[in-house]
């Protein structure tokens, strides 16, 4: 299973296209909130199932502010992470997901991708396609592909 994981595109869509192409085949995409408004243009340019939250600048929207899915024998929590202070730490995120009996946290909002393997909940966050904040500021996603055991193996990838 390959999943494309990304946040924080602000409806500003050339760096997804470039992704997509680098990327397909693709059996998910998963977007972790500040679509602003684009989530059906997104859904429509991904060609495969689309999982998406809001987030905080996604105003007015219908979108969930968070969900649990199952991906693969994964148990993942999405949401922004704006709601669990995620720019000061993310113990409260790391608490919240092993609370609700997830394996997996994936969260937005920092810019700033992340791979932690906690002891009891694996924390991601993507970056942003659009608008990265991290030493060097190149947009950045993860790829979360499963081996043949089901094992979930995780790469930030960068433009």
């Amino acid at each position: 299973m390959r999943v494309l994981i990304i946040s924080d595109t602000h409806r500003k869509h050339k760096n997804l296209e470039t992704v997509l192409e680098r990327e397909r085949p693709l059996d998910m995409v998963i977007h972790l909130g500040d679509a602003e408004g684009c989530e059906d243009y997104i859904a429509a340019l991904v060609e495969c199932p689309l999982e998406i939250v809001s987030g905080n600048s996604d105003f007015f929207s219908s979108l969930p502010p968070e969900m649990i899915i199952q991906v693969g024998k994964y148990k993942v929590l999405i949401t922004h992470g704006h709601y669990y202070y995620v720019n000061t730490g993310i113990e409260d995120i790391k608490k919240e997901a092993e609370g609700r009996g997830c394996d997996i946290v994936m969260f937005g909002h920092t810019h700033r991708p992340l791979i932690d393997y906690g002891k009891n909940v694996i924390a991601l966050n993507p970056g942003s396609l659009s608008y990265p904040r991290q030493e060097g500021k190149r947009p950045s996603y993860i790829m979360m592909e499963t081996d043949s055991k089901g094992d979930a193996h995780f790469r930030i990838e960068y433009l």
